[in-house]
């Protein structure tokens, strides 16, 4: 009968965090705690502009509600509610977005001086991850697809070699799926790092539907990883900066949730909480059916903007079975260059004349991100806008850059190349020097150069081609990005 109960109580249609911030609203309570605006009474402008529903559940950590640094009730319930949907052992809430999700993975398996195996075309945060525990990279180039200009997926025979030249290694990090959609041979790769004694850690920051849509590539957890970062607010449909991160194979939930505490907030936003738990509850009763809909509308779009002619909405013609094992057909993904337009080109076109807001634009690519929330209609608005821009603005495409990825030189640990004494140079001055930050384009927040790699003459003729077409560079002291920090020689 205990057995019953419990499985009732948390059953996947309950919200636990959700009905106690709905008891705790009925019971009237007078807050003499933080936040200062008292359930939005003390700051009427705010109120106003977010509405007194959000303002009133905008609260402290208390006993009725649990806390996030150490749940053992509502929010306790509400992450092994997520864990079972997800089909990890544990699952964790995370409100400082994916990025503290991605730091957690390695600051939990990593020290100082560890080794991990990962892609260089990963997000700033793994990076960030290294500078943060003084692990050391051994990075893994990408494939790569020479049409399009994109770095892929992880080669198998790349892998391998890495976990052969570095079998003191603690782990791989594999990054699935890329902003492009593009997936790789993740069962494969984690079985040969477990059958070397590595952790894997997932940057599934992209891929939160896998776990509830039919026919989408194979998620972290059901490929045995021992560690996923997942972005609910990308696909998932919760608030900006939520995030989950599951572990399995007898990863210690008390260490993790360590880890964790040493860089989230002590003040966990309930508004990010509780709309994890909504989410959830959602994707768990819908899912299927949601991201159905979601494949069918991408695949529609693709298959209109194709139609158009001079653009190519890539998909899964581009699987070869190892750098492009699968491919998410949600992304919908668009080569720009043969339009003679650099990706940030279009994305700055459909926003600026068209009012249609996209992810991000690259120098060759679009990505539009479609999920819970689009309607075909609004795909349909895109694809008129994207044949617009062709009749309007198309021209010749000598000249333009093709990659998206350089290989990088990399000389020193990133964690010892951050914390070395540094001088500002002319960004045409740096050539040959060793940088000491990072210089990306954001999104997708892929770094060009990260601490402790050479500026070549091919990363500084990217740099200013980027900064020609409109790409938002980020990562440096300096906000114009005229100046590099460089590592003092001598």
């Amino acid at each position: 009968m205990k057995q019953d109960t419990d499985k009732n109580r948390l059953s996947q249609d309950r919200a636990p965090v959700l009905e106690a911030l709905q008891r705790y609203k009925s019971m009237r309570v007078v807050p003499f705690d933080v936040p200062g605006h008292k359930r939005g009474r003390g700051n009427r402008e705010l109120t106003d502009f977010l509405g007194e529903k959000c303002l009133t559940v905008d609260v402290n950590s208390m006993k009725p509600l649990d806390n996030l640094c150490h749940p053992v009730s509502v929010i306790k319930d509400a992450e092994a509610l997520a864990a079972e949907a997800f089909g990890a052992e544990h699952a964790f809430f995370m409100v400082n977005g994916t990025t503290s999700a991605v730091q957690s993975m390695v600051l939990s398996v990593c020290k100082r001086g560890d080794k991990i195996i990962m892609p260089r075309n990963v997000h700033r945060s793994a990076i960030n991850a290294l500078i943060l525990s003084g692990a050391i990279p051994v990075y893994v180039n990408p494939g790569m697809n020479r049409e399009l200009g994109i770095s892929l997926g992880m080669s198998l025979d790349d892998v391998a070699r890495a976990i052969a030249e570095n079998p003191d290694a603690k782990a791989v990090l594999v990054n699935n799926p890329t902003y492009y959609g593009i997936c790789s041979d993740l069962k494969a790769i984690t079985d040969m790092a477990h059958a070397h004694g590595m952790r894997v850690l997932v940057d599934e920051a992209h891929g939160t539907h896998f776990y509830f849509g039919a026919h989408l590539p194979l998620t972290a957890m059901a490929a045995g990883a021992d560690m996923a970062a997942v972005s609910m607010h990308k696909s998932g449909g919760s608030l900006t900066q939520s995030s989950l991160l599951l572990i399995s194979n007898g990863m210690s939930e008390g260490y993790v949730r360590q880890i964790i505490n040493l860089t989230q907030t002590t003040s966990g936003s309930y508004l990010l909480i509780s709309s994890l738990d909504i989410s959830r509850r959602n994707l768990a009763l819908r899912g299927q059916d949601i991201f159905q809909k979601v494949s069918n509308m991408a695949e529609y779009a693709r298959a209109e903007i194709n139609r158009i002619g001079g653009y190519y909405a890539f998909s899964k013609e581009l699987v070869n079975g190892d750098t492009v094992f699968d491919f998410d057909v949600t992304k919908l993904s668009v080569h720009t260059r043969d339009i003679g337009l650099a990706g940030i080109e279009v994305y700055d076109l459909l926003r600026d004349e068209y009012d249609i807001q996209i992810e991000f634009g690259d120098i060759g690519n679009i990505l539009a991100y479609i999920s819970i929330g689009d309607r075909r209609l609004d795909l349909e608005r895109l694809v008129s806008a994207l044949s617009e821009i062709k009749r309007r603005y198309m021209k010749d495409k000598a000249g333009m850059l093709s990659q998206e990825y350089i290989r990088p030189q990399v000389e020193m640990a990133p964690q010892t190349a951050f914390y070395s004494e540094s001088e500002s140079v002319p960004l045409d001055g740096s050539i040959g020097r060793i940088c000491s930050e990072f210089v990306m384009c954001y999104p997708p927040g892929i770094p060009i150069l990260a601490p402790g790699e050479k500026v070549t003459p091919q990363v500084l003729e990217y740099i200013h081609y980027a900064k020609e077409k409109g790409c938002f560079l980020t990562g440096t002291q300096d906000s114009q990005v005229n100046r590099l920090q460089v590592i003092r020689e001598g």
